[in-house]
């Protein structure tokens, strides 16, 4: 019989697979006797990338094993194998292991699924790996996936991963105006929210266009709870290559839209910055084509600047959003408007932070401006929550 005993199979993924010890995390993906009874002759899509793992086995690879009707991916920005530039255009190709058609949501199709791909499934499987932030665009993607399952009928199943930084919220709501691919909801920079927790606020808080609900149905995580601190197996995107820069993320990613390079091109990305200009300084580094940064801010130039990777994570917790970090150097360049960009309103999601550091106030005197939106966020996302907080 067709996948018998699956569920056993199941006990034992668990069991086998790396975060499986008791007390430590186990995945939505392996927590397979949860999920296959609801794959069962269905054609299944799978939207996922290099994150996807049971085990050590991808997930359309555990799945194909256990014969399952696998139609097709989708894979987000960096692409299947995440190995893509961050916005780099990627096209629609063949996953060359398994002959697998990949449709690209970030370039290939630029968010758009034609008819024929909609055509090809019943249900449409979420596995990837998030870390948390209203700019990281993942959840964006799932969101806009979870629209087309509702216009078109479609079920999706989130398996659940943890959010790295969970443990927390804070950072202003966005202001909608600035509504964008790195800005889709109205939350805040740090939600503390995972992808399942997410999915559900979605369609409860009716965010999705005309109020459309998508059929949904998450398969939680085990052993997890928001103030486990989650270290990921495996990066989830080029610039993201440990914890540290996870952590730094919030606080860092601003530099984007200005002059200033966050370390993309080095080996420490969102975890140091630094300009040429920027002067009393004794660190410095130098930004090259490598890959995953292969066109960085400030390419072939010394940066002089500010080593963050040695803080603490304690030190980093303590902070949250460190806005220290761009007003420093906002005032060493002494460029006024001239440092930032449009796209800076975009990232921290509201007009009044570039005012208030043009303004000359303290990282401090700004982070008390959000204090309402985290307090007003934590409350409206409570009932959506699947993990104590």
């Amino acid at each position: 019989m067709k996948r018998l005993g699956f569920i056993l199979l199941g006990l034992f993924v668990m069991l086998c697979a790396n975060h499986s010890v008791i007390g430590q995390v186990v995945v939505g993906a392996e927590r397979s006797s949860e999920y296959f009874p609801l794959l069962e002759n269905q054609r299944i899509a799978v939207f996922s990338n290099h994150t996807g793992l049971v085990g050590d086995e991808h997930l359309v690879d555990f799945l194909l094993k256990n014969e399952f009707d696998v139609k097709g991916i989708f894979a987000p920005e960096h692409g299947f194998r995440g190995t893509a530039d961050a916005g780099e255009h990627v096209a629609n190709s063949v996953d060359k292991k398994t002959g697998l058609p990949i449709f690209s949501l970030y370039g290939g199709n630029k968010g758009e699924i034609d008819q024929e791909i909609l055509g090809g499934f019943d249900v449409l499987l979420v596995d990837i790996q998030d870390v948390g932030l209203r700019f990281y665009t993942y959840y964006v993607t799932m969101v806009k996936l979870m629209d087309v399952c509702a216009r078109n009928e479609k079920k999706m199943i989130v398996l659940d991963r943890p959010n790295p930084n969970g443990h927390y919220v804070d950072g202003p709501i966005l202001d909608m105006k600035h509504k964008s691919g790195v800005g889709w909801l109205p939350i805040p920079v740090v939600h503390g929210m995972t992808l399942g927790e997410i999915a559900r606020m979605v369609n409860g808080e009716k965010w999705l266009p005309e109020n459309r609900e998508c059929e949904l149905e998450v398969i939680a995580c085990d052993n997890y709870t928001h103030q486990t601190l989650y270290e990921l197996p495996v990066a989830p995107s080029p610039n993201l290559p440990n914890m540290r820069s996870i952590y730094l993320y919030p606080s860092t990613c601003y530099f984007e839209a200005t002059p200033v390079s966050l370390g993309r091109g080095t080996s420490k990305p969102f975890q140091v910055y630094g300009h040429p200009n920027m002067k009393g300084y004794d660190f410095s580094f130098t930004p090259r084509s490598v890959p995953g940064a292969k066109n960085p801010p400030q390419l072939d130039k010394k940066c002089y600047g500010v080593d963050l990777s040695d803080l603490s994570n304690e030190e980093i917790f303590k902070k949250g959003i460190d806005l220290s970090y761009v007003i420093d150097a906002y005032n060493n360049l002494n460029m006024g408007s001239h440092f930032f960009r449009p796209f800076f309103e975009k990232l921290i999601g509201v007009d009044y932070v570039r005012q208030m550091i043009m303004q000359g106030k303290s990282a401090k005197e700004i982070k008390a401006m959000w204090k309402d939106d985290v307090e007003q966020f934590k409350k409206q996302r409570r009932s959506y929550l699947l993990y104590e907080e």
